[in-house]
């Protein structure tokens, strides 16, 4: 690595405070009690349970969510033998990895001891503390003794990366690299470049996976692997050794279809790749420099597939898109082992994701392209936020199928809503009102179909049975785009694509509507038909006010409140409001905070402040939330008398007169809002339970600082606008809104029209 990376490599790990990880409570600890609960006396009540059924340590504690990575740091990343205490640093990252793909808590534990039977000695017994082991770094062939020792004493997974995950993502690549080449795996020629513990357990699993044993051969440092040769043998290499003449590498190329290279830099000579079969695979992982480069393969073998270790290079083998997610499924489903069975489940996942269109995260990994299966695509990205969707459940099926779970799953559709929580962080919130748009079946108008993030929701929108859509756009750029981003939607059948400059029967009877509309606000008969055709806003509007569709999505570019008059003036608000309001949401690892009014409204009065906040209490119990309002200001109740602060006193004796039901207080700090406690030391008599979920403030620059703030702050996902008092289902985009954004907004929609 050059200097300033290796400095920034070093700050990294340096600064703000020393490492990768730290511990945090899962459980409140403000007060005594909570104390009392998580220590002395109640922790006991938890100990006795568990020392009466040891299988309710996953119910009271951490243990089936808990990982420990091991290491004697004997074989490190490239590094070689460099001890347990330099290792640290990568097992850290290991255990962090684990968290941000996963959601495993983990902790790196590095044992200075290098005798594989005491090493064996000071993991076993390390059993109860955690749910799973996974070993790392440990040189072959010793991992191989030392794995199969602790699988045969623990009764939880215990898994080594390099070897199994290595595996694991190989065989993937494999799966679909033989499956673009037309080859059969049975029928494949495989020779290898390597054979320590990784290369040894890719054959392993290829053979599992139907690959012929008679059809592989192994090469290391010494050259074939051939029966009879005495150098450099252990039984573990044994098993692969052929009788054949090949003494080379070269020599064992001629007529293979696979070359799998797990050793060292430039091993594999441009000039041999000729003689390998036609359309070969070659997968060549020596890290930080491959066996050969993919630019040299193509100028030799333009008809080959290549796969590297590296991230600047197509189809990088990385193990981060295993590991992460079998441990989870292994964990979820209670396996005492990760056996055959739930390794070959987790290639099939990986391999038909692969196959699978492109998400939004891996289009952003691949600067804006979206990949498409193919030479240049045979796996999936580490970021697609899928991978814990498809391969989590199939290892966990496996693991019920094959007899290793003691905790089968029972309800794999609630499990996969559990999971979706790691990908989409609203996906708690939105279950409700998924479920309500399905039964809805609600016509939906994209106003921006030749946008990217519409045309992948619009595909979510269709596998969830959310709405039909129909998209407004030029025909063919619409139709090259769901092409060239490998989209599955039929622009034939389930969506409905309409061009306001071609389809004039669509299009040519809105216009009088329009007219009707706006002729009065400065916009001509001939401004409004060239509206129609060149503002996709008013196109979709106009098809939602003439009852074509039930509601529409609108905006996403130019400026927000453009785009909100556009919509305005063609729908209007509900005939029993005053005002139309905005309120938006913001998606916290605490829960969600909703923030009223952000965009519309700068400075409501009382009345309108009541109004608004009934509106947004109805739109949270949407969601299947009970709303906890809490009148924001400057003051805390009645310590002010400024105008601001009699304003919100105001609204509140208004909103309790109209819902003495709803949960409501103020003004008050913000802080009391999400505090009860601060809250209980102000009044005695607080009408407010728990946390405020529902911030009421008393201008729009309050409202729209506040939560974007709290959005960048915190890491926060921000849910809407959604437009509050219009008189049909229409929400306008802001700019920064993201494919699952606008499916989310879409599901809105759908309901609040049913």
């Amino acid at each position: 690595m050059d200097e300033d990376f290796r400095k920034a490599a070093l700050d990294y790990h340096r600064l703000p405070r020393p490492g990768k990880l730290s511990i945090e409570p899962t459980k409140r600890m403000a007060t005594q009690r909570d104390l009392g609960l998580a220590y002395s006396p109640g922790v006991a009540a938890a100990c006795m349970e568990i020392a009466a059924d040891p299988s309710t340590a996953y119910d009271y504690t951490t243990r089936g969510n808990m990982v420990a990575v091991i290491t004697n740091g004997t074989a490190v990343l490239g590094l070689g033998s460099i001890g347990a205490l330099a290792s640290k640093p990568v097992m850290e990252g290991k255990a962090v990895l684990f968290k941000k793909f996963a959601n495993l808590d983990s902790i790196d534990i590095e044992v200075d001891e290098r005798d594989p039977e005491r090493f064996v000695e000071a993991v076993a017994v390390l059993e109860p503390s955690f749910g799973a082991i996974n070993l790392e770094d440990i040189k072959a062939p010793e991992c191989f003794e030392i794995e199969r020792a602790l699988r045969a004493r623990m009764k939880i997974p215990v898994f080594h990366d390099d070897q199994h995950g290595t595996a694991i993502i190989v065989a993937a690549a494999v799966r679909n690299g033989l499956m673009l080449q037309e080859k059969p795996i049975g029928e494949a020629r495989i020779v290898t470049s390597g054979a320590g513990a990784a290369a040894l357990a890719c054959l392993d699993l290829l053979v599992a996976m139907g690959a012929r044993r008679e059809n592989i051969t192994v090469c290391d440092i010494e050259g074939v692997v051939y029966e009879g040769r005495q150098v450099l043998m252990d039984p573990y290499k044994a098993r692969y050794a052929r009788d054949t003449e090949a003494r080379t590498l070269a020599e064992a190329l001629p007529g293979a279809d696979v070359f799998l290279g797990l050793s060292a830099p430039r091993v594999l000579k441009a000039e041999w790749l000729p003689a390998m079969a036609p359309r070969p695979l070659i997968l060549a992982l020596a890290n930080p420099e491959p066996e050969i480069l993919p630019e040299a393969v193509r100028a030799a073998r333009p008809d080959a597939i290549v796969a590297t270790g590296r991230s600047d290079y197509p189809n990088q083998v990385n193990n981060v898109l295993c590991f992460p997610f079998i441990f989870r499924g292994a964990l979820d489903a209670g396996a005492t082992t990760i056996n055959e069975e739930m390794k070959v489940a987790c290639v099939e996942a990986i391999a038909r994701l692969a196959r699978a269109e492109a998400s939004e995260v891996v289009v952003a990994a691949y600067g804006g392209q979206a990949p498409i299966f193919g030479p240049d695509y045979i796996i999936p990205k580490p970021f697609d936020p899928r991978l814990i969707l498809e391969i989590a459940p199939a290892v966990a099926r496996a693991a019920m199928a094959s007899g290793v779970s003691t905790r089968p799953i029972a309800d794999f559709d609630a499990y996969r809503q559990v999971l979706e929580r790691f990908v989409f962080r609203s996906g708690d919130l939105m279950r409700p009102v998924f479920a309500a748009a399905r039964n809805a079946g609600r016509r939906i108008a994209y106003s921006e179909g030749e946008d990217e993030r519409t045309l992948r929701a619009v595909q979510t929108v269709l596998d969830e049975g959310i709405a039909e859509p129909v998209i407004i756009g030029r025909r063919a750029v619409i139709e090259e785009r769901v092409r060239s981003m490998g989209l599955r939607m039929d622009l034939q059948g389930s969506v409905t694509v309409l061009d306001p400059s071609v389809d004039t029967e669509a299009f040519a009877p809105l216009l009088p509507l329009y007219q009707s509309k706006v002729g009065r606000r400065g916009i001509p008969p001939d401004a409004a038909a060239r509206y129609i055709r060149v503002r996709p806003t008013v196109a979709a509007t106009l098809l939602l006010e003439a009852g074509q569709v039930d509601a529409a999505i609108v905006g996403g570019t130019g400026e927000w409140m453009t785009q909100w008059h556009l919509a305005f003036d063609i729908v209007g608000k509900r005939a029993d409001v005053n005002r139309v309001y905005a309120m938006t949401g913001v998606i916290l690892p605490a829960g969600t905070l909703f923030f009223v009014d952000t965009h519309l409204l700068v400075d409501p009065n009382e009345e309108q402040i009541a109004e608004m906040t009934m509106l947004a209490a109805e739109q949270v119990r949407g969601f299947g939330v009970t709303p906890r309002v809490a009148l924001l200001s400057h003051s805390s109740f009645g310590a002010s008398d400024a105008p601001s602060a009699r304003k919100m006193r105001r609204a509140l004796r208004l909103i309790r007169e109209r819902d003495p039901s709803l949960e409501v207080d103020g003004e008050m700090h913000a802080d009391a809002a999400l505090e009860p406690a601060i809250r209980d030391r102000a009044v005695t008599d607080g009408r407010l339970t728990g946390s405020a979920n529902l911030l009421v403030f008393p201008n729009l620059d309050s409202a729209n600082i506040a939560y974007n703030l709290l959005k960048a702050a915190a890491d926060g996902l921000q849910l809407g606008p959604m437009l509050l008092g219009m008189n049909k289902p229409v929400h306008v985009m802001v700019p920064s809104t993201t494919a699952r954004g606008i499916v989310n907004l879409s599901a809105i929609a759908a309901a609040q029209s049913g």
